[in-house]
């Protein structure tokens, strides 16, 4: 695709005061347009996003999509980074967590600790203060699971272009208030071996002129057949979802069993190993969502929410079934089944690699009201292969050092 020359334009109803700034400054989120002509981008991650709730509406389905991830991060005190063609390595220095004989949070075991062991806190607090101050709206925040300084911030929930707004700017408040207290925030999905990865869960439901669609009184969770078809479109098409909603290579290393991520594509009531949970405190009719936990921060966030929505839409006008396609409901730790009924369960992607070839199969429910198009989904495949998948494959690990130096 060739490119002339590309501006910004401020959209003005994004503006906040840049609280990190020296001088004062108000900072805007930004549509990339076509210099001479002043056009969408058509690549834009946000103008994708605006189409994509463009053709929700075309559809007759719903006039709103609301949306809620959760921001998962690690704040770290150091990382030291040495790469070159004869040094590979990385050392990670917390600030808080059991290191080098201290006293300090276990591992597994930061899940909504307490100041001393919690010294986060702080840091916390003045980066929600000011998310607050900007404009957006904090539900809570608090110490997540990782006991070396994981941290995470629930903000309200907003329909899909807003939202990716917010998620530039919560992303944006947290590395800065950590950058002011001489630390680093990383939203990396798997930064350190052996602890709970930062997932970006996406809470998500549908309205129409104002009416919660994905609620009922009777069936399953309270979910409604709109609801359930919606499920089938995401789990249907989860393997080439994640080339878009989990594009790197880390990612793949935080959806493993037995730190709270999924690896398997079934809904469940409260089943935190669920690719799609159904969150049993949200019960009422306005509240009644699903959580859709595989994607994580490496993603574009609009493009991410976009594609959601489409795979969505796509189980919604197929009316598929999600318990006809082996999607569940499965309301079991399925770590506790036989291999046999395992291997029943349809299994997400186990790198990037195979997520950007099930994309490259899997496309056509994006491509419907012109959201993606097809040049731009082959370009992003050739790109992440180029920059992602085939640097890290021919790269030597230091793990393969010391496994066969002596072979």
């Amino acid at each position: 695709m060739e490119l002339g020359d590309l501006s910004l334009i401020p959209d003005i109803s994004t503006g906040f005061t840049d609280p990190f700034s020296e001088v004062p400054t108000i900072a805007f989120i930004c549509d990339i347009v076509e210099a001479d002509s002043r056009r969408p981008f058509p690549r834009d991650p946000r103008h994708i996003a605006r189409k994509a709730e463009a053709y929700l509406k075309s559809t007759g389905i719903a006039d709103l999509s609301m949306w809620g991830p959760e921001f998962e991060y690690y704040i770290f005190d150091e990382v030291l980074v040495d790469t070159s063609d004869l040094t590979f390595g990385f050392e990670i220095i917390p600030c808080e967590g059991e290191q080098k004989g201290s006293f300090g949070l276990k591992t597994h075991a930061g899940y909504h600790a307490l100041p001393p062991e919690d010294k986060l806190a702080g840091v916390r607090d003045r980066t929600v203060v000011l998310l607050e101050e900007a404009g957006i709206k904090i539900i809570y925040h608090h110490h997540e699971v990782g006991g070396h300084g994981q941290a995470e911030i629930e903000v309200a929930f907003a329909p899909l272009t807003r939202m990716g707004d917010i998620a530039m700017i919560v992303k944006y408040f947290a590395r800065m208030a950590a950058d002011e207290a001489g630390m680093i925030a990383t939203f990396m999905p798997k930064p350190i071996n052996n602890e709970a990865g930062n997932g970006m869960h996406f809470h998500q439901h549908l309205f129409k002129r104002g009416k919660p669609l994905f609620y009922t009184k009777t069936g399953y969770a309270g979910l409604s057949k709109i609801a359930l078809h919606y499920i089938a479109g995401l789990l249907k098409h989860s393997s080439a979802l994640l080339a878009i909603t989990n594009p790197s290579t880390n990612s793949y290393k935080r959806l493993v069993p037995g730190f709270e991520a999924p690896v398997n594509c079934f809904f469940s009531l409260g089943n935190r190993s669920a690719a799609i949970r159904i969150p049993k405190y949200a019960s009422s009719p306005d509240a009644k969502r699903i959580e859709f936990r595989p994607p994580d921060a490496t993603g574009n966030i609009y493009l991410s929410m976009a594609a959601q929505l489409m795979a969505g839409i796509d189980g919604i006008r197929n009316k598929l079934d999600p318990g006809k396609l082996g999607f569940g409901p499965l309301d079991v730790n399925i770590f506790e089944l036989s291999r046999k009924e395992r291997n029943r369960i349809k299994a997400l992607p186990g790198s990037l690699a195979e997520a950007l070839r099930e994309l490259e199969k899997d496309h056509d429910f994006l491509l419907e009201g012109g959201v993606f198009d097809e040049s731009m989904i082959e370009d992003w495949i050739k790109l992440k292969f180029e920059k992602d998948v085939w640097p890290m494959r021919n790269r030597t690990h230091p793990l393969e050092i010391q496994l066969y130096l002596d072979c």
